[in-house]
């Protein structure tokens, strides 16, 4: 059996990753342009450069407030290995919670290849969007938060966007359903971070399906920053996230 992989080469005393040695990006690329490299193939423009490292920034960390935060320290909390309290955290990703960043880049996508396909404008195919949603009563991910009602990493990554001159159709497009949402619902449903990860990293040309990937890569950081302080300033098997229970099973019985 022999596999084929085009991502690095390994030879004794010698690494090879994307057709540049190792040894010679260590110190001289920055990690954000690195990761680039492995998902795209080449290395970045310096506007993608440093839109990859703010997009990264940006899913750094949100508290503990998200299932992972919760996750990681729940399980760092029992004694176990920072890597297997990390994991936990990232096992907790998915559609919920770190996934509208993949089903928002799709959308997204697909509605600008639409776009052109039917000859709409921005504005139109917007409307047509979030009136299909609507109907079907499908939720448009990407818009809206449970703590910010702006959050202020969009704001921050769409104004670099447009200063490096990356933000193109796909920003726009998300720009226009986030308009129109409050149009046809009358409630503000601004863009979130993930709807703005979404947006640029598919003008940026990279596949819907890399969506959890940019969420994976930022947050790892900050649940390892999370598990070690419960590591270190917390006692085992403390008490947290309690709530109140109530118990809904049988009545007490005698076994028969």
């Amino acid at each position: 059996m022999k596999w084929t992989t085009n991502i690095t080469k390994v030879e004794p005393n010698h690494l090879v990753t994307k057709g540049y040695r190792q040894e010679d990006l260590i110190g001289t690329i920055p990690y954000p342009h690195v990761v680039y490299l492995l998902l795209k193939g080449e290395l970045p423009s310096e506007e993608h450069g440093r839109m990859m490292d703010a997009m990264l920034t940006a899913c750094i960390d949100h508290g503990v407030t998200p299932p992972s935060a919760m996750a990681s320290r729940v399980v760092a909390s029992g004694g176990v290995p920072l890597p297997t309290a990390v994991a936990a955290g990232i096992l907790s990703i998915g559609d919920a919670h770190g996934g509208a960043i993949e089903k928002g880049a799709r959308f997204l996508q697909d509605g600008i290849a639409r776009m052109k396909q039917e000859n709409l404008s921005i504005d139109e195919m917007a409307t047509m969007l979030v009136q299909e949603s609507r109907e079907q009563k499908k939720r448009i991910l990407g818009f809206g938060h449970r703590v910010h009602t702006a959050d202020p990493r969009t704001a921050r990554l769409f104004s670099l966007a447009k200063e490096l001159g990356i933000a193109s159709d796909h920003l726009a497009l998300s720009q226009a359903i986030e308009k129109e949402l409050q149009v046809q619902t009358g409630k503000a449903l601004p863009i979130n971070v993930d709807g703005a990860i979404a947006a640029i990293s598919s003008d940026m040309g990279f596949d819907w399906r890399l969506g959890k990937a940019f969420f994976l890569l930022g947050r790892v950081a900050g649940l390892t920053a999370q598990v070690y302080e419960e590591q270190t300033k917390e006692k085992l098997m403390r008490k947290m996230f309690e709530a109140d229970c109530e118990y809904t099973g049988p009545k007490e019985r005698d076994i028969p």
